[in-house]
């Protein structure tokens, strides 16, 4: 021990008699309530937090939804002033008025044939696959079948039994 310290007081030698069974049993129930009492603030807390999150995220998706609204709107006049001044500059270097219309017609037809094959690639990612497989697995529902439109799914990483 170092010059400043102080030896331990006889005082704290050790614990005192142990409590008796109805005290312990007191005690741990008196735990366990606030236990419980402790996990329902924490539960009530929660599902504050959580409604509010969900507040703000309907409030955001709805004006998310709305600027989205403008975009389109400024995005599609956009484009008819661009193919007509695309239409007038084929027409100034002596492309038919046919022909100079054609061009960004086709143009906006592939264009619109892409996105379509774009969103239906996105949209099949929304049927659940996995969810529905783990869930099959669980017996929850039934497995695949020849009917089933998933049956065919494959997912990569996964190898076939």
């Amino acid at each position: 021990m170092g010059e400043n310290a102080t030896p331990p007081s006889d005082d704290t030698a050790g614990p005192g008699p142990a409590p008796g069974l109805e005290e312990s049993i007191r005690q741990v129930g008196s735990a366990g309530r606030q236990t419980l009492d402790s996990a329902g603030h924490a539960a009530r807390s929660l599902r504050r937090l959580v409604s509010a999150d969900f507040a703000l995220a309907r409030s955001a998706f709805g004006r998310a939804l709305a600027w989205s609204g403008v975009a389109i709107v400024f995005g599609a006049s956009g484009w008819l002033l661009l193919a007509a001044t695309l239409v007038a500059l084929l027409q100034y270097l002596g492309l038919s008025l046919f022909v100079s219309l054609l061009i960004p017609t086709v143009l906006s037809l592939a264009i619109t044939g892409y996105g379509i094959w774009r969103v239906s690639y996105f949209f099949h990612h929304t049927g659940m696959h996995a969810t529905r497989r783990q869930l099959s697995r669980l017996g929850l529902f039934d497995e695949p079948s020849a009917e089933d439109p998933d049956a065919d799914v494959a997912v990569p990483g996964e190898d076939k039994r």
